[in-house]
């Protein structure tokens, strides 16, 4: 590194330059430091002041008072001094001579004289390279100094030209050891020291350290730093306690150990001790201690710090790395208030301080104000760079806005930073979780520089579209690739291995991972738990969980949501009291699955107790306990909680906008689900796929067959979603149920995919209800086909419609066909709760407790509705046996035993609420609908598709369903 000075004056400065060659530095080692040939001669010469320019890049390297000073830019270090005193331009040489450095200076006027000359040639057009540089003896042991004569001609030159010069032969000396007057032995031991410790060899340096005759504070500080790179705390803070005199240095080497190691009460503790101590700190002290604040940081500390910065003169434009920190530390532990405040006041900003505002907006959730922030960044004249992009891109995502990160992406490839590899991966991120999949595989193959998040970013997003075979492909792709194993997303794959319910799967994810060591990793641990869980290999899933290192909050929430998404909803439950008993905090996923399991059980008891659990332990404004509340509300059959809560909420995301339009739609409010839908949309928030699939569910239910023929043809070119399985099956039971079967046989011809299990399945259902008994014949073909069936239902299915028609011939071949398949139909049976307890029915039951009161409970009410016009409709017994059988067998059905328990069991005019696990026959909706007016209550009924709202005779559901 060279320089140049921008002052001219009729005094004769004077330059000197010191250039190291690092291919000979100890053999292309670490190169020496100039800090002890600078301390020896401030110290003879006392102070001058000078303003240096780099000559390559033009930054301002020193702008101070000292005579000489040790500076580095553009990847050249260099000792630069200047004197106007002939005596002490003598004393200096003579002084250097002596450590065996030869000196050469020319006077300013000389240099000026020279830089116009060489104008005049330029101009001239005879441009003659000169090299005006001459080599001197050697400093140290690669080490030269030059002297320059001409600015001009430096620019030209290169580091290759400097290691073509010839290396004297004078005798080599360690130049390292000119420090500031420190005993010889001991610098050269000090160095010794510092070289064992950089190739690793701690117990030799220890052992060079104790054979020291006179230690400095130099000596100890390289042994602390020494056992802290190491991770060996103990030793160095044994060092360290033991230390008469400490320096800023000192502390400072083990304040970064600590907050590096997020301690940081014990980091802030040693600051505190450190200006305690009357050591004042330096700006490397802020900028060691403050970089990893999270929010686990008392938002007083970092004020604190602040306030001392502002003392100490460190808040200025000179110091703007300070700043820069400052500014990160408050939006670290959330004080973005303060943060705003200090970006203010920071006049001369550079990039990293709007990067990092930015950053701190994005993570708070400030999605808005970042990308306000960034154009002003932009008008500013300020450039962005790749973390830049990165922090918006990220608030592009949380803000939904698939238009304005189409627009970064514009904006990264005309600024070429499309090409770097973070905000690559960046923009993959952003159309993977616009389920862009399409457009995330191209960019990924267009992409100059793939690592592996590249690779765990698009497996992640095949398999949120669940493409899981384009995700397994990939993922053996990547194994060719060499990366670092521990860095394979196993995670994501033992989410699809838990997802397809495939134990292999699995297992071979498990076994790669433990080749690679990953499985002690907590959340490839917490994967594991869930995936063997999900396969319903309890024990094992149990095991890794007691085998993991620590047992967090998500670990728990994995092992209870294998257990709840089983449909073991009280061993969740259970699971999760012994969670409160080891003393962890509940967060928002383990709230919403244990409101899932709780809603199963249609408890609104319990609900309501986990309610008041979710508003004790503060998070009832959180977004997802709250859409959880909105959920478990509707699914416990209380609309009007559900609405109410939703009204409560603080804050609302997509997320809370699905739990009301599928409460609605769960609850046969069609018109109610479209009109959420729609103020969704006009409150700014973009619509995903749950969203759509919602209101086809309500319009499913309701028969709007026009308006969800809409939305399903809108999906793709005005919402920008892909249609998934799930959103087909929608449609196909919305046309099948209305009769349109052939438009359902052209939608399923045009699919991208072959219908599945619940597509045939929807069909034959449809033609259970429309007698299609044809089209009936070919999906029950294609459902008994399959190589795995779900259960029984399309067997059943089939039988009811052969009985229908009275083909009991046929009705034994499917019944006999199921037996042969090793299939059996799951037994209907519901569930009420009454004082605290849950009773469950089957029927026929005869082995409940008030088993006689509910006979002549359903006698009495038998012979009520028929005076009230009530028929029984046996075409809902499919055995074959005599009508008066048929009639007499209706009466014992499941939700009829419940509905008689409950109304013998709770006070009059109290609402009645009625699981059932399969869906409700027609003559039972009949009865319960006469049976609410007669009663004179509001009796609810949750079959396996949606809620009944019994009222006044009537039905929620229009009698469709």
């Amino acid at each position: 590194m060279l320089l140049e000075d921008n002052i001219v004056t009729g005094r004769s400065h004077h330059r000197f330059v010191v250039v190291w060659d690092k291919a000979r530095v100890s053999g292309g080692s670490e190169l020496p430091e100039l800090s002890q040939i600078w301390s020896f001669l401030r110290f003879v010469f006392g102070v001058f002041s000078r303003f240096v320019r780099c000559s390559f890049c033009k930054a301002a390297l020193v702008n101070g008072s000292s005579l000489l000073d040790v500076v580095e830019c553009c990847g050249w270090p260099l000792l630069w001094f200047a004197s106007s005193r002939r005596a002490t331009r003598l004393l200096l040489v003579s002084v250097l001579k002596l450590r065996g450095v030869a000196c050469f200076w020319s006077h300013a006027a000389k240099r000026e004289k020279e830089k116009r000359r060489g104008e005049r040639e330029r101009e001239s057009g005879e441009v003659r390279e000169k090299l005006w540089i001459q080599s001197l003896p050697v400093v140290g042991d690669g080490v030269y100094a030059y002297w320059l004569l001409s600015a001009n001609e430096v620019r030209s030159r290169t580091l290759a030209t400097l290691r073509q010069l010839p290396q004297p032969a004078t005798r080599r000396v360690d130049a390292r050891i000119i420090k500031t007057g420190f005993d010889t032995d001991t610098c050269r031991s000090n160095f010794t020291v510092e070289d064992l410790l950089r190739r690793g060899q701690v117990s030799a340096a220890r052992k060079v350290y104790d054979e020291m005759p006179h230690k400095n504070t130099v000596s100890t500080n390289t042994m602390i730093s020494g056992y802290v790179k190491m991770g060996d705390l103990s030793s160095a803070r044994h060092l360290f306690d033991a230390m008469p005199d400490r320096t800023v240095v000192t502390w400072t080497i083990l304040m970064g150990w600590y907050a590096g190691n997020n301690h940081f009460d014990e980091a802030f503790k040693l600051f505190r001790q450190m200006c305690r101590s009357c050591t004042l700190p330096d700006y490397v002290t802020f900028t060691t201690l403050l970089p990893g604040c999270n929010d686990a940081v008392p938002q007083n500390a970092v004020g604190q710090v602040h306030a001392f910065a502002v003392k100490l003169g460190f808040d200025t434009n000179f110091f703007l790395t300070v700043c820069n920190v400052l500014l990160k530390s408050y939006c670290e532990v959330r004080r973005l208030d303060l943060a705003c405040v200090l970006f203010e006041e920071i006049l001369d900003k550079d990039s990293v301080t709007f990067n990092t505002l930015i950053t701190g907006y994005e993570k708070d959730g400030l999605y808005t104000e970042a990308i306000h922030l960034f154009l002003k960044m932009r008008q500013s004249g300020h450039k962005p760079s790749d973390f830049t992009f990165s922090g918006v891109l990220k608030a592009v995502v949380g803000l939904h806005d698939f238009a304005l990160g189409q627009q970064l992406h514009g904006l990264s490839v005309t600024t070429g930073f499309s090409r770097d590899a973070s905000v690559g991966n960046q923009i993959l991120h952003f159309y993977s979780k616009h389920d862009r999949v399409l457009e995330t595989r191209n960019l990924f193959n267009e992409m100059p520089e793939l690592d592996f998040v590249s690779y765990n970013v698009v497996i992640s997003s095949y398999s949120q579209a669940e493409q899981y075979e384009e995700s397994l492909n990939l993922f053996r792709e990547m194994q060719c690739m060499g990366f670092d194993r521990r860095n394979f997303p196993f995670a994501t794959m033992l989410s699809i291995a838990a997802n397809l319910s495939s134990l292999q799967v699995g297992r071979q994810v498990h076994c790669q991972a433990i080749v690679a060591t990953a499985d002690s990793i907590l959340h490839v641990g917490n994967s594991l738990v869930d995936m063997y869980a999900k396969c319903e290999m309890f024990d094992e899933a149990e095991m890794i969980f007691k085998s993991l290192s620590q047992r967090s909050t998500v670990s728990w929430t994995a092992l209870i949501s294998g257990y709840v998404q089983k449909g073991l909803h009280g061993a969740g439950l259970k699971l999760f009291t012994k969670m409160r008993g080891a003393n962890l905090r509940a967060d928002q996923s383990t709230f919403a699955t244990v409101l899932k399991a709780s809603a199963s059980f249609a408890s609104l008891l319990l609900g309501k107790q986990l309610h008041a659990f979710i508003i004790r332990s503060g998070n009832l404004e959180n977004v997802f306990s709250g859409s959880g509340l909105v959920d478990m509300y509707a699914k416990c059959g209380s609309i009007k909680d559900a609405v109410q809560v939703f009204e409560e909420m603080p804050d609302r995301n997509a997320v809370s906008w699905n739990a009301l339009i599928s409460a609605y739609a769960d609850n046969g409010d069609g018109e109610a689900a479209i009109g959420a839908f729609t103020k969704m949309i006009q409150s700014g928030l973009q619509p995903d796929a749950v969203s759509i699939l919602g209101v086809l569910i309500a319009c499913s239910h309701c028969g709007f067959v026009e308006q969800g023929t809409e939305f399903f043809q809108a999906m793709s070119p005005i919402y920008g979603i892909t249609p998934k399985k799930k959103h087909y099956a929608c449609m196909l039971d919305l046309l099948g149920r209305n009769g349109r079967f052939a438009e359902a046989e052209k939608l399923m011809d045009e699919m991208p995919f072959e219908p599945d299990e619940i597509m045939w399945s929807s069909i034959l259902n449809a033609c259970r209800i429309h007698k299609n008994q044809s089209l009936a014949e070919r999906a029950a073909e294609q459902l008994f086909s399959m190589e795995k069936l779900r259960d029984a239902a399309a067997y059943v299915s089939m039988s009811n419609i052969y009985a229908a028609a009275g083909k009991w011939e046929n009705v034994r071949h499917v019944k006999k066909a199921m037996r042969e398949r090793g299939i059996k139909k799951v037994p209907a049976y519901s569930w009420v709760e009454v004082n605290h307890k849950i009773h469950v029915f089957s029927s026929n039951d005869q082995t409940h407790p008030n088993g006689d009161e509910i006979v002549r409970k359903i006698n009495e009410l038998t012979a009520e509705i028929e005076r009230d016009g009530y028929k029984p409709d046996t075409s809902s017994v499919v055995q074959d046996i005599d009508e008066q059988m048929k009639i007499e067998s209706l009466k014992y059905h499941s939700e009829r035993l419940a509905v008689a328990f409950a109304l013998i069991s709770t006070p009059e005019g109290c609402p009645i609420v009625v699981m059932k696990n399969l869906r409700a026959c027609r003559d039972c909706h009949a009865a319960i609908k006469l049976i609410s007016k007669i009663v004179k209550r509001v009796i609810t009924v949750r079959d396996s598709s949606r809620f009944h709202h019994f009222s006044e005779g009537f039905c929620s559901c229009g009698d469709y369903w």
